[in-house]
């Protein structure tokens, strides 16, 4: 007989549709000061960070949202040295910026300490890089940090969870005003923009709102398979520098799974549904 523990969770990615995992154990679940979080093991995805009950990342499929948030705006910039990232307490963003050496200082601004403090534990492989002492981490507003920051960084990344609760902030047209203003005369942002089946009135909105401050304003997609859908999209906004137009000599080697040059560009091709929430 199959003496595995039989417990089952739900993530209900709409009213009608989920996605379900089976739990072999809960090694945290507590309602911190800002949302419901948990932390499982799973046979199918490994370790599971879980945040209001929506899955935010897990050791199996995690490198794929870390490096095509990282890498993209990274490469595009010719010379990032400064960079922020808001929210990504699970630190996989900030291990795929250590692998460019260019970056003199990432700053990391997550609004929930307890997200840092299990990923540390229970997350070793992907949280690694936040004791580097190139990194700066600060328990704080993302939105606030922002608000007071001015000509300071090459590149800034929203790693930040569905726009609800803490996160509803971070969606909207004053916020990307204010990464503007945070960023140097040729900086760039980067931000997670949810799903093209379920959310595509957010995708629209985040377009039509990024391109009235960024001269570039383009959406790329990847493969996220515990994200709704499977298919997630990130909304990059530049200042200066296209991220289709990356020459070759700008590349450089660094370990990645997902990320390739090649899908550097590739990303940017999108099926034509998807493209036309961009218009």
């Amino acid at each position: 007989m199959d003496q595995k523990l039989k417990l089952w969770f739900t993530e209900h990615q709409t009213e009608d549709y989920g996605i379900t995992f089976r739990v072999n154990h809960v090694y945290e679940s507590e309602q911190t000061e800002f949302q419901r979080l948990e932390m499982v093991e799973t046979d199918e995805f490994g370790t599971m960070l879980l945040l209001d009950g929506m899955v935010m990342t897990t050791d199996k499929d995690e490198f794929v949202y870390h490096e095509m948030v990282a890498h993209v705006p990274l490469f595009t910039h010719p010379n990032p040295k400064h960079v922020l990232v808001v929210g990504g307490g699970d630190g996989g963003v900030i291990r795929e910026i250590m692998k460019h050496p260019s970056v003199e200082k990432a700053v990391l601004v997550d609004i929930d300490g307890k997200v840092i403090e299990y990923s540390k534990k229970y997350l070793p492989n992907i949280a690694g890089e936040l004791d580097n002492p190139r990194v700066e981490v600060i328990v704080g507003d993302g939105f606030m940090h922002i608000a007071k920051s001015e000509n300071e960084y090459d590149v800034i990344m929203v790693d930040s969870t569905e726009p609800v609760g803490p996160a509803a902030n971070l969606f909207t047209k004053g916020f990307y005003a204010g990464i503007s203003k945070a960023l140097k005369e040729d900086g760039i942002f980067v931000a997670q923009t949810d799903n093209p089946w379920f959310t595509p009135e957010l995708i629209q909105t985040v377009q039509r709102d990024v391109k009235e401050i960024f001269p570039i304003t383009k959406l790329y997609t990847a493969n996220v398979p515990t994200y709704p859908s499977g298919m997630w999209t990130f909304t990059i906004g530049s200042k200066k520098y296209d991220p289709e137009q990356v020459s070759a000599e700008r590349f450089h080697d660094i370990e990645t799974k997902y990320y390739t040059p090649k899908l550097h560009n590739a990303a940017f091709v999108l099926p034509k549904f998807v493209e036309d929430l961009t218009k």
